[in-house]
């Protein structure tokens, strides 16, 4: 009987004994003895050592004498190339278009997606130049284009065996994936199909992951609408999209006070991690190149360190971020370029600051996290408090198939359009329309809660309080079996805490946090209902008819279900009435 995980990480793919589910797999693998295979495994689990096992095998046997692999990113190549070369695999990473087939050296070559798409016809050559195995790492990557896709399937339809292989085997889009197999679920929608799956929360009961707990940040943002308008709101309460995706935006200004106050409780809680693990370091994931910047220099001003910063368009992106993952520094910034595939396993603190709010590029994210190299070992991320990553923190070990039958973007929020239209500068010729454009005014943070496995501990504090320290200072070491139960301690602490603290100031005390949800909802219906009660005197009709014709108006449910944004709505409505 297998353990599910080795003792010790062994150097990225090439572990000398397999882990339960890769032996597992490579059986299933040999069973189905299908020309297509896709495994589903979560990040870290070690899907490359898979893979590499499975290519030995299938060229001792005589099944294959070619391997092609087919990486997201030209800084994969050379990661695919020296962990095949551990398990005596040759394989070239710097083949071009132009040299139509490898040296004869080597077993095969790495190449991109977007190399095959180039020329198809060339990695069609190579394919049937030999018997080959074909393996497409993150598979996904296949629909990115409809040219893409058609260039891939042309490449690589003679090939003698592929491998599929995917930490996220789904796309934000109805674009299909190449050589994936798609069936009907039950409402009839086609769905892919997936032939071996490894989910995050059988790996972390494993103990091939590490336990992910997300830091989640709310506060008071403050800004200016292309209109003139002021605004104001509390990240985190209910609010439309579109304020929420304007709260968002305004968070993550570097000029404000939010950001410098989650970097510097991401740093703390670093710091408390490098105790246990002395080469634990960080990573700020930016929007852009320019905010990218603006974080490093606060992290330079909170650390007295000057962090690495990997912008996509940097010829020596990937050399940085081998040289990170080598050495013990503390913060890495980076904008998209550190996604999936790319290995720094001693990442063990994140900043979540970026406007892509997909589950695909969230789990992506979130992966660069969650690669375990010895028990006890765990990740903190910290999160702005909307709801679309509330709800993604949430359902972190969920496993999604790629649908192609979606009729309409889903009503949950996980598109990216809202914040990228918030980021726009509006294009008009009306001059009137030109004279303002968004403006971040202000912007403090609070803590909010820690959500792990889908529960949340833990309540609304202001930054460097002992409430908040609660929720940061605890061990870098935690076995996943104790984090609940640690949360739990922390949660009860907290709330002493802040009891003893309040009753030794005593009721002047001011502070920046919002009022509880329930509390405010209380308010506005206690205004709304004493607002109908004058329209209705004024107007001669029944408190309910007002309410009727209010939700009809404005949208929304009965006043018991409504939101407080709903609640505002309709409140504004019978103020303007009642005024005339």
């Amino acid at each position: 009987m297998l353990s599910p995980s080795f003792p010790q990480r062994a150097p990225w793919g090439t572990a000398s004994k397999l882990r339960a589910w890769q032996q597992e797999a490579l059986e299933q693998y040999f069973e189905a003895d299908q020309r297509d295979f896709l495994v589903a495994a979560t990040p870290g689990a070690g899907k490359t050592t898979f893979a590499l096992t499975l290519a030995v095998e299938l060229m001792r046997i005589g099944e294959v004498n070619r391997i092609i692999v087919v990486a997201p990113t030209e800084h994969l190549k050379t990661q695919w190339a020296d962990a095949a070369a551990r398990v005596h695999i040759r394989l070239d990473p710097r083949f071009r278009n132009s040299d139509w087939a490898p040296a004869r050296h080597y077993h095969g070559a790495v190449v991109t997606y977007a190399q095959v798409a180039a020329k198809s016809s060339v990695h069609r050559h190579l394919t049937e130049d030999a018997k080959t195995l074909v393996v497409l790492d993150e598979v996904h990557h296949g629909g990115d284009a409809l040219s893409w896709g058609d260039a891939i399937r042309d490449a690589y339809g003679p090939a003698k065996r592929r491998l599929l292989l995917s930490g996220t085997p789904f796309r934000s889009d109805t674009a299909p994936i190449p050589f994936v197999e798609y069936h009907p679920d039950e409402s009839g929608a086609r769905v892919s199909r997936t032939d071996y799956n490894y989910g995050y929360g059988r790996a972390l009961a494993d103990g091939v992951v590490r336990p992910v707990l997300f830091h989640m940040y709310a506060g008071k943002m403050r800004w200016r609408t292309t209109t003139g308008d002021e605004l104001e709101t509390h990240l985190g309460q209910d609010n439309t999209k579109d304020v929420t995706s304007q709260a968002w935006r305004t968070a993550l200004d570097p000029e404000g006070e939010w950001m410098p106050a989650v970097l510097s409780a991401a740093d703390r809680r670093l710091t408390e991690i490098r105790h246990h693990v002395p080469d634990a370091g960080g990573l700020v994931l930016a929007t852009d190149q320019t905010v990218a910047r603006a974080y490093a220099k606060i992290l330079h001003s909170i650390t007295g360190q000057q962090p690495t910063i990997v912008l996509s368009d940097d010829a020596t992106a990937s050399e940085r971020i081998e040289k990170f993952s080598a050495n013990d520094s503390r913060w890495m910034v980076a904008v998209r370029m550190v996604s999936e595939g790319v290995d720094v396993p001693r990442l063990a603190v994140g900043v979540y600051a970026t406007s892509s709010s997909t589950p695909l590029f969230f789990a992506q994210a979130i992966g660069r996290f969650v690669r375990a190299r010895r028990r006890g070992e765990a990740a903190s991320v910290f999160l702005p408090q909307v709801p679309v990553l509330m709800g993604l923190a949430n359902e972190m070990d969920k496993q999604r198939d790629h649908a192609l039958d979606r009729q309409s973007k889903e009503e949950d929020g996980l598109d990216d359009s809202l914040l990228e239209s918030a980021n726009r500068e509006e294009e008009t010729s009306d001059a009137l329309t030109q004279e303002f454009s968004y403006q971040a005014l202000s912007s403090v943070a609070h803590f909010d809660r820690v959500v792990f496995e889908g529960q949340e501990f833990g309540q609304l504090a202001e930054p460097g309080t002992p409430e908040e320290e609660e929720f940061i200072g605890f061990p870098g070491l935690l076995e996943p079996e104790h984090v609940h139960e640690l949360l739990m301690q922390r949660q009860s602490r907290q709330s002493r805490l802040r009891e003893a603290r309040e009753a030794s100031t005593g009721p002047t005390e001011t502070t920046t946090l919002p009022p509880p949800l329930h509390r405010t909802l209380k308010e506005q219906r206690q205004l709304l209902n004493s607002l109908v009660g004058l329209y209705a005197r004024q107007r001669g009709e029944p408190h309910g008819a007002v309410h009727a014709e209010l939700r009809r108006i404005c949208g929304g449910p009965a006043v018991a279900q409504a939101t407080v944004t709903q609640l505002q709505s309709r409140i504004e409505v019978l103020r303007k009435r009642v005024r005339s």
